[in-house]
Order: C-alpha cells, then sequence, then structure tokens
C-alpha cells in the first residue's frame, strides 16, 4: 500500500492507458471460449462452409485488435514499473548520500548495494510482471466465473468449490513464503558483502597467504544461504503439487459431471468445449497464486529493507534558514566540546581557539580521537555536549552545504576514482588546467604526473590502483586543494609521502597565496612541528598543548616522539 501511495499514484497518468488495454484484451480473452461455443454448436454442426470464412475473419479481426492493445498494455505497464524503480534508485541513493558517518558506521557497503541494485530490482520485477499479471487473473477469474455461471450454475458450483481451497492454501502459505525470502535477502546481502570486500581487498588476502581462511568463511556465508534456499524448495513443493492436483481435480468434475450432462442433453457439446476453456483458465488464474505469493514474498522483504533505509533518520541536516555567509573567513573554535560513539566516550571538554589563517597540528595515539575531533567541524558527526563553532557561529546554524564546501578533507585512505587525473582533481567541477596544474604543483604531484605518457589524460584504475600510496596521496590534496577553500583539514593525509615530500607539501602550503585555516592529523613530528599550535589528545582529552618548541621545552608526550623520531641525529646529552 506504501508503495502504491508514494510512488505509483506519482505515476497514475500512465495507468490509464494500461488498464484501458488490459480491459479490453481481457475481455476478448473470456470471449474467445464463447467464439468456440458459436463456432461447434451453430456453425460446424450446420456445414455451413460460407459461415466457417465469416467466422474465421471474425476471429482473426479479434485477435488483431487483442494484439495491438496487448502491445499497449505491456509496454504501458512495463514503463510505470521502470519509473517507479527509478524513483526508488533515486530517493534510495539521495537518501544514503545525504546520511552521516554514523550511518555508514553501522551499514556495509554490500548491504546498501544489495538495496540499490536487488531490491529495487525486485520491485521492478513486481510491478512489471507480478502486479500486471496479478489484476489480470482476478479480472479474468471474475469474468470467467461470470460466463460459466451462464451456461451452468451446476457445473460452476462444483469447479468452485474445488479452486477456493487454493486461494485458502495461498493466504496460509504467503506468511511462510514472506518470512524465508526476508532471510534469503538478508543472506544474500551478506555473501554480497564478503565477496566485494575479499575482491577489493585480494591484494591483502594474497600478501598474507589468507586466501584459505577467507574461502572459508565465504563458503560458511555460502552454506547458509544454501540451507535457506533449500527451505524455500522444501515450501514451494508441497505448494506447488498441491495446487496443480486441486486443478486437475476440478477437470475430473467437469469430464464426469460435465460429460454426463452433455450426453444427456443438458448442455451442448460446444457449451462443454467453452466450460472446460473457461475452467483452463480459471485453473491458470489459481495455479498462478504460487508465482505470486512467491514474488509478493520476495517483494514485501525487499520493499522492508529499501524502507528501513528511507526511514532511517537524519540526525544532521541542514537548517532551514541556515548561515549563508557571502565570506567565510575560516576561524574555529571547540567550546567544551565532548563526543561519545555508542555510549563510549571519545573526546571529553574539549576548548580550542584556531584563528582564522592559522594551522593547528593534532598528535596522539590511535584512537585518542583525532580524526573524531577534526569531523566535528564539517558536521559529518554531531557533538554531544558543548559546541563547534566557524567564524562565530554553531556550525548546526549553518547552511550545511555552504559549511562544506568551505571545508576541504584529505582523509588517509586516498580514494580515487576509475578516471583521468585531472577529472579525480576536478571532482565534477569544472576548472581550467592551469587550476588544475596549480593545485597539482602545490601538492608535488606535477612532477610525477607530467612523467606519464598521457599526463593530466592518465586513465587510471579503480582505487588509483597502478599508483604508489605516495602518488594517491598527492593527488588526493590535489583535489582538496583546487577549489580553494578557507579551511583545510589533513587527515593523516601525508603518512605515505616520504619526509622531504611531506615537507615541500607542507611549505607549499605555508606559502600559498591564498592561505588556509589548517588542521593536521600527523604521526609525525616532520609534518607538525611548523604548526601554530600542536596539541596531543590522550583518551580523548589535550593533555599537551603549545608550538614546537614549547613541547619540547615540556619534556612531555610531544618530547618523547621527537626524540624516538630523532634520537639517531640528537646529541647523546640532549637525549639523557
Amino acid at each position: 500500500m506504501r508503495l502504491f501511495k508514494t510512488y505509483i499514484l506519482e505515476h497514475w497518468k500512465y495507468l490509464i492507458v494500461p488498464i484501458l488495454g488490459m480491459l479490453i484484451t481481457l475481455y476478448i480473452e473470456t470471449l474467445l471460449p464463447l467464439l468456440q461455443q458459436i463456432f461447434i454448436d451453430d456453425i460446424l454442426f450446420k456445414a455451413d462452409t460460407s459461415l466457417v470464412i465469416k467466422f474465421a475473419i471474425v476471429f482473426m479481426v479479434i485477435t488483431i485488435i487483442r494484439c495491438i492493445f496487448g502491445y499497449i498494455k505491456e509496454f504501458a505497464f512495463d514503463k510505470l514499473a521502470v519509473d517507479v524503480v527509478r524513483s526508488i534508485r533515486r530517493d534510495l541513493f539521495v537518501k544514503i548520500s545525504s546520511m552521516p558517518f554514523s550511518f555508514y558506521d553501522k551499514n556495509n557497503t554490500g548491504e546498501l548495494m544489495s538495496r540499490i541494485d536487488e531490491d529495487a530490482n525486485m520491485v521492478w520485477e513486481t510491478l512489471g510482471y507480478a502486479l500486471r499479471l496479478s489484476i489480470e487473473m482476478i479480472i479474468l477469474f471474475i469474468l470467467s466465473m461470470y460466463m460459466m455461471s451462464t451456461m451452468n450454475v451446476t457445473l460452476t458450483a462444483i469447479c468452485l468449490g474445488i479452486l477456493i481451497p487454493v486461494a485458502i492454501m495461498g493466504f496460509i502459505f504467503e506468511k511462510k513464503f514472506s518470512n524465508v525470502y526476508l532471510n534469503i535477502s538478508d543472506q544474500k546481502a551478506k555473501i554480497n558483502d564478503v565477496a566485494q570486500q575479499n575482491i577489493a581487498g585480494i591484494r591483502l588476502v594474497k600478501a598474507f597467504a589468507r586466501e584459505k581462511h577467507e574461502i572459508s568463511k565465504f563458503l560458511g556465508t555460502n552454506q547458509q544461504l544454501y540451507d535457506l534456499n533449500l527451505n524455500q524448495a522444501r515450501l514451494m513443493s508441497k505448494f506447488v503439487p498441491t495446487i496443480d492436483f486441486l486443478c486437475d481435480l476440478s477437470n475430473v468434475a467437469l469430464i464426469v459431471i460435465g460429460g454426463i450432462l452433455c450426453i444427456n442433453g443438458q448442455v451442448t457439446l460446444g457449451m462443454l468445449v467453452a466450460f472446460s476453456q473457461y475452467l483452463l483458465i480459471l485453473s491458470w488464474c489459481v495455479k498462478y497464486i504460487g508465482t505470486f505469493i512467491t514474488i509478493l514474498a520476495q517483494t514485501k522483504a525487499s520493499l522492508n529493507r529499501i524502507y528501513k533505509i528511507l526511514d532511517e533518520e537524519n540526525d544532521i541536516t541542514s537548517p532551514v534558514d541556515g548561515y549563508k555567509p557571502d565570506i567565510v573567513i575560516g576561524a574555529i573554535e571547540f567550546r567544551n566540546v565532548s563526543f561519545k560513539y555508542n555510549e563510549q566516550i571519545v573526546l571529553e571538554n574539549i576548548n580550542l581557539v584556531i584563528p582564522a589563517g592559522s594551522s593547528l597540528a593534532i598528535m596522539g595515539a590511535t584512537g585518542c580521537g583525532k580524526s573524531t575531533l577534526l569531523s566535528l567541524i564539517g558536521r559529518y558527526y554531531d557533538v554531544f555536549e558543548g559546541e563547534v563553532l566557524v567564524d562565530g557561529v554553531n556550525v548546526k546554524e549553518w547552511d550545511l552545504h555552504t559549511l562544506r564546501s568551505n571545508l576541504n578533507v584529505v582523509f588517509q585512505e586516498s580514494f580515487l576514482f576509475s578516471d583521468s587525473i585531472k577529472n579525480n582533481i576536478d571532482f565534477g567541477c569544472k576548472h581550467s588546467i592551469k587550476e588544475t596544474e596549480e593545485a597539482a604543483r602545490i601538492s608535488t604531484a606535477s612532477k610525477f604526473i607530467s612523467e606519464l605518457e598521457n599526463g593530466y589524460d592518465t586513465e587510471i584504475g579503480e582505487r588509483g590502483i597502478g599508483l604508489s600510496g605516495g602518488q594517491k596521496q598527492r593527488l588526493t590534496i590535489s583535489r582538496a586543494l583546487i577549489n580553494k577553500s578557507s579551511m583545510l583539514i589533513l587527515d593523516d593525509a601525508t603518512s605515505a609521502l616520504d619526509m622531504e615530500t611531506e615537507y615541500n607539501v607542507l611549505q607549499n602550503l605555508a606559502n600559498a597565496e591564498n592561505k588556509s585555516t589548517t588542521l593536521i592529523v600527523a604521526h609525525r613530528i616532520s609534518g607538525v612541528k611548523d604548526a601554530d599550535l600542536i596539541i596531543y589528545l590522550e583518551n580523548g582529552k589535550i593533555v599537551e598543548s603549545g608550538n614546537h618548541q614549547s613541547l619540547l621545552d615540556k619534556k612531555g608526550y610531544y618530547y618523547n616522539i621527537y626524540i624516538d623520531q630523532f634520537k639517531e641525529f640528537i646529541p647523546l646529552e640532549e637525549v639523557c
């Protein structure tokens, strides 16, 4: 019902033509047995050859009309299905794209892909095939029952009494099939996720010689899917033969009772033949219940998962009439900020002031909250307590698009698309080749790009296959720089660069004409020592802050890292 209200009514104008075409074709369908009765009783027994020719012409005209309207009906219903599924995929993708990072923490890629692909296709199959046929079967059943009742009420009642239990069985089995297909679809999503992760990480699997382990994991998931499919097969093996038996039983009843009535002269031979044709239509309608129940169960399972995503609440949305300044300076402040994830405190009482155009470097052990802290600026997560301000305005009051378009982020994982180098740097925006080259120069990517045969037009593989880790990081830095935003986050974005290249990149950023407020997460002293402010996080708290020299003078956490990384170059007495 929700599918009908949300999507099908949106295309209600397109339903008029297919329904009209359906009614005409179905009416003709129910006329055909009646024409056969007329042919046998009124033409064959009269042995009039001229009537045979006339009847053939009428029959041909009727079948041509049915064919024309059948084409209109088929195309219109398929178009409706395609339009609806396009809308569902649109809404799914828009919803998934608009969700905060916390959504992706709970949902893996394989499952989300299954929703957009497999589940949406299931809806298409239902609308383009199952729903259309179901409506046809209902109309055919009613029309055929009416035609049969006008011929012989007794025969009609006997056949109907046998077929009614089939419909009752259908409703009983429908719930069982729904649960089975829900489990099957969930398991398919799991197996897709396992396969996708292994294919994406095949180099890691081979590097650690873990093929047997991963194959075993896949086989276990595959076996679970096999067991579920086997359970579905058991249900179908009980349901379908029972339906066939009951339908055949109605044919037996027609042969016995109809034959006796025909011999006694109570019905004509033509009427008996027509009645058998109507019964064949009824049996077809009833047998289709099995197919429809199977598809309906699968579709209900698919729609449940689709609506589970569409109904997911997005806690991070852009406010109505959000703050949209003409110029964003890039001053950032954290006021008493705390954050927790799944009831676990990640950040606690963070207070920081980062003037526009200055640089902040964050150090700390893995898992101390460095990346989470920076994610709060662009509202990829929302604070649990306190507030984050940009240019003196709480980020929750900003228009989300305006805020994020003035904040460029480079993550440690360098994601590149299967496209040219220029398109990867431009990332959907139109930039001149000079702008692209300038961004590549600042990130020091221009040198290796110029050595490639096709330069900026070089096509790179999925996720940047064929490039080194350092080359990929420099391209992602170029992508961030080309938009010249007022704020720049480098989240361990130079980890794959050697110290000299890292130094050159950071110096180029510091000397840039339009200097951004820069926030850096790094594990090497060389990547943070020139920052205006350096903080050290431990267990979500700032335990040290200052510039490079002041932190060395404190001889705390920062000093220990410095000694560890530069002990080969520091005099022994200074180390001691």
